[in-house]
């Protein structure tokens, strides 16, 4: 969405029908300055860190059931639950879609369905917090690619020896685990990509939620058999429909009224913090334990891009002091996968 065009200052004298003197001269208008950013407020930061950490809950919450329904099965009940919320929410016109609109829409949908079954299999086999990490190293990889600054290639450094760490040789490492968590970053690549397609071709969330629609559709086979040959307990269906609601409805809703209050180079630089909040959920309520080495490798990777998200906010400032003010446009929707 291209950016909104400033407003024309209004004149601050005041006009009369007569004047008995001539009216002082106004002061001269200082020197344009950017717009403030808007202040992230302690309700903004509650609601990231509740979406965060509901995020992480969801995805602790789903590998409950994984001894019974695997992460196929798990990931076909959050993708019904994800089709519901984003299709209440986005109501998409799927008759008025053109050709055009709709090769973006199936191509996000196989992606949403990829990006959620690498992810839950990864964490299955390496543990939440690792899973996460390697994840996140999707959009990161975006956003230093775009990037031409030497700070950013440190930072790109700084994440490669993360990563680098993570997948070191280990007795007992799993390298299967590990390169569905990488599938699952390339997937969260694509994710970001065709949304920004999708984007400028559909209003609103329309596209998201035909995307999520199509992705369940698709799932449906999968669920039929994956329930037909391992029968499901009320209370593992439970944490199945509960992943999906931590993880997809509330996490959408949250972000989504949360980019309204809060700058995006705000919300983008939280967001870094996931792969933390994984380690500590994956910790604390699954006993998955991490090496200093782990953590450290972590630590790495969200540093990078919580460094290259405040230099570049940094820059924006420094540029836009010199230049008018131009409003900066609002983010369409969450920025983190919902599907």
């Amino acid at each position: 969405m291209p950016a909104a065009a400033p407003t024309p200052p209004s004149s601050s004298a005041s006009s009369s029908s007569s004047v008995a003197a001539p009216a002082p001269a106004p002061a001269p208008a200082p020197a344009a300055v950017p717009a403030p950013a808007r202040r992230t407020s302690a309700a903004g930061v509650a609601a990231m860190l509740g979406s965060g950490l509901s995020n992480q809950i969801g995805a602790a919450t789903g590998s409950l059931a994984f001894p019974v329904l695997g992460p196929v099965g798990v990931v076909a009940v959050r993708q019904y639950v994800a089709a519901v919320v984003l299709c209440a929410v986005g109501r998409p016109r799927l008759r008025s879609f053109t050709r055009h609109q709709w090769w973006p829409v199936l191509l996000l949908g196989v992606v949403f369905g990829t990006m959620n079954l690498c992810l839950y299999t990864a964490i299955d086999r390496i543990g939440l917090g690792l899973a996460v990490t390697l994840e996140f190293l999707g959009p990161l990889t975006i956003a230093l690619a775009a990037a031409r600054r030497r700070v950013d290639a440190c930072c790109a450094l700084l994440a490669l020896a993360g990563v680098v760490v993570l997948m070191r040789p280990q007795p007992l490492a799993d390298y299967a685990g590990m390169g569905f968590g990488l599938l699952g970053a390339a997937s969260w690549a694509a994710y970001i990509l065709l949304n920004r397609t999708i984007g400028t071709r559909i209003p609103g969330a329309q596209g998201a939620a035909a995307a999520a629609l199509v992705s369940a559709l698709a799932f449906v086979p999968i669920g039929a058999l994956t329930m037909a040959h391992h029968r499901p307990t009320p209370a593992t269906l439970g944490y199945a429909v509960a992943a999906g609601v931590l993880s997809s409805a509330v996490p959408y809703l949250v972000d989504l009224l949360t980019l309204r209050q809060v700058p995006a180079a705000a919300f983008g630089l939280f967001m870094s913090v996931n792969p933390v909040l994984a380690a500590f959920v994956g910790w604390t309520g699954l006993g998955q334990r991490l090496g200093w080495a782990d953590a450290a490798a972590i630590g790495a990777v969200v540093t990078a891009n919580a460094v290259s998200i405040l230099s570049s906010s940094r820059a924006r400032t420094t540029a836009g002091a010199v230049t008018a003010p131009v409003a900066p446009a609002a983010p369409a929707g969450p920025v983190g996968p919902v599907g």
